[in-house]
């Protein structure tokens, strides 16, 4: 029988200020569904984006934003043949959801489920799979991180960053981050145990200097991988940094973000006007590599998921850090926070805390 639950809904993108918490009916679940009691949703930057109306996968009209959460099983549709088995009410579990993610309950395909890890809160749990999905994706099977690689990872404080540095450890590379302020750098230095000089204090104006000094601590001459998601100031000093087969990747560009609560069209218009622009055919010559990837186009593959997770499960990483929880009420000044940069790891949203 329909039950109901409480949701942040935009009856339409283009501004934070449209969100608001209403309570809704939430249908059973369908053949091959779970429906999720919700216990902690792990924000992204595509949340802000889809809200203002900036993210390519925005839904049309009235939607909930949010793309993963953690929490129990509480009810199941009819079996499927092609869906997983052994699902079972009461499971603690993550799921990947196509939007729909900032609410107390959602019913989920079982394809998206993965159980939530021994020991793990609900909160770490919110915090993995999209942004370690996302660094694994853009360094392994599209940069093709090896031990050895020397790797530059562009905001590597946040949720995404901490978890390519977590995996470039598994994997024996090198890392050097680039962070927006110094107190980022102390942070990375005590808890990703990097150096002082491979972690680059992003400046005004680029970092090429600062990411030469980086090289020469890493004993290389260039990089072979650089990790993307803001396009700011350093994109050219940082592709110009890249060796002989290296791969740019780039998965956002968070110098893009709005600082208003709307899109601020003349400013984008104007950054969309000087945007980076790099030559084909000197790459040839170069022997270097542009790649851009957006993540959510995976969750409309959904026979590659299991993969995918798989290859997570593989590497055994700890648990994310969680560096901002804010209450389920909270979400939109949570997300105007994330959507300013002065976070540290992922931030989440708490919907029960005695869960």
């Amino acid at each position: 029988m329909p039950s109901t639950r409480a949701a942040w809904r935009i009856d339409r993108a283009g501004s934070l200020d449209r969100l608001r918490l209403v309570e809704e009916t939430l249908d059973p679940p369908a053949p091959g569904e779970a429906r999720i009691r919700v216990r902690a949703i792990g924000q992204n930057f595509a949340d802000a984006l889809a809200c203002l109306g900036l993210y390519s996968a925005t839904p049309r009209g009235s939607f909930v934003p949010g793309l993963e959460v953690a929490g129990v099983v509480e009810a199941l549709g009819a079996p499927v043949a092609d869906r997983p088995a052994g699902v079972a009410v009461g499971d603690r579990v993550i799921a990947l959801t196509r939007f729909g993610g900032y609410a107390s309950a959602l019913n989920v395909d079982t394809r998206y489920l993965t159980p939530l890890p021994a020991g793990w809160s609900f909160e770490a749990g919110a915090a993995f799979v999209v942004q370690t999905l996302t660094a694994w994706y853009g360094l392994v099977r599209l940069g093709d991180a090896r031990p050895g690689s020397v790797v530059l990872v562009q905001s590597a404080a946040g949720g995404v960053g901490l978890q390519a540095l977590a995996i470039l450890a598994r994997l024996g590379a090198r890392a050097v981050g680039v962070v927006g302020r110094e107190s980022k750098r102390d942070f990375l230095v005590s808890r990703a145990l990097l150096s002082r000089a491979q972690v680059v204090v992003r400046s005004p104006g680029g970092s090429g200097r600062a990411l030469d000094e980086a090289l020469e601590a890493c004993g290389a001459r260039g990089f072979d991988i650089v990790f993307d998601a803001v396009m700011g100031d350093d994109f050219r000093a940082s592709f110009a940094r890249l060796a002989p087969e290296g791969r740019y990747v780039l998965y956002g560009a968070a110098d893009f973000m709005p600082r208003g609560r709307r899109p601020g069209w003349a400013r984008l218009g104007w950054q969309w006007l000087r945007r980076p622009r790099l030559d084909p055919l000197a790459m040839i010559s170069e022997n270097r590599a542009l790649l851009a990837f957006n993540l959510i186009w995976l969750w409309d593959a959904i026979e590659r998921v299991p993969a995918a997770l798989a290859a997570l499960a593989a590497l055994e990483l700890a648990e994310p850090w969680v560096g901002a929880r804010q209450p389920f009420a909270a979400a939109p000044a949570a997300l105007a926070e994330l959507k300013a940069g002065g976070t540290v790891g992922k931030s989440v949203l708490v919907v029960d805390p005695t869960g």
